[in-house]
């Protein structure tokens, strides 16, 4: 069997087996059992379960840095709407690992906790905006609970029904029009790009369509492509 085959196995059963039983009373045997592979075979590729955990968490994280980076080099105004959509991309692919801190708190400790707690705070920041006030912090904590809490609870409602009803309740928290209802630019084109658009961008991007040629089948202003498209670049 391909070793790196092998490697992913062994991390969807260890996301099972904790998710299930918890970290601590997880074994390295019943993460081999349930691999059909024996106990050294689990420790060849990961020597503790520290090691397996780490690097169930370290992806996600790593995502979660990802898009704040987009969102803090997109422009103010943009910046803490951009934030909590790649967030709730992030915990959307992520779900079931996210899930696993219902259960045992070994998800939230140490390296993994200071990571997470360092990017909820980035991202506080960027919804917050300059000098905010009491109510703007706390507005930015409820958004941001907002699209990770519904993840964690309902995990297993179909993503994109799941992405659409939490957007729905960020947009109220915040006074955020629905993207069909934004008010255009000047030119009658978008400045704003919903999750779905995000997506479309992002296929005809890569099928090598130009940035105006997106920005006119979309009807997104070309401003807001090219920053868009700038985040692929970092």
């Amino acid at each position: 069997m391909d070793p790196s085959e092998t490697r992913l196995r062994i991390l969807r059963a260890a996301l099972g087996e904790f998710g299930t039983r918890g970290f601590h009373a997880t074994s390295v045997q019943a993460i081999a059992s349930r691999v059909g592979v024996s106990k050294a075979a689990v420790l060849y590729h990961f020597e503790t379960k520290d090691e397996i955990l780490a690097a169930l968490t370290t992806p996600m994280l790593d995502a979660m840095e990802s898009a704040l980076v987009a969102a803090e080099l997109s422009s103010a105004k943009e910046a803490g709407l951009l934030a909590l959509t790649g967030l709730l991309e992030v915990f959307l692919a992520h779900r079931y690992l996210m899930r696993m801190s219902l259960h045992d708190l070994a998800l939230v400790q140490g390296v993994t906790f200071d990571r997470y707690r360092n990017a909820a705070l980035r991202a506080n920041v960027l919804l917050a905006g300059p000098s905010p006030d009491l109510r703007a912090k706390v507005r930015a904590a409820q958004a941001l609970a907002m699209v990770s809490d519904p993840v964690v609870l309902y995990a297993d409602e179909p993503t994109d029904v799941l992405r659409e009803v939490v957007l729905e309740g960020v947009r109220g928290l915040l006074g955020i029009l629905p993207q069909h209802e934004e008010p255009p630019n000047r030119r009658g084109r978008r400045t704003v790009m919903s999750p779905a658009l995000a997506k479309k961008a992002h296929r005809l991007h890569a099928a090598g369509e130009s940035p105006d040629a997106i920005s006119s089948a979309l009807g997104v202003s070309r401003a807001t492509i090219y920053r868009f498209l700038r985040q692929f670049r970092h």
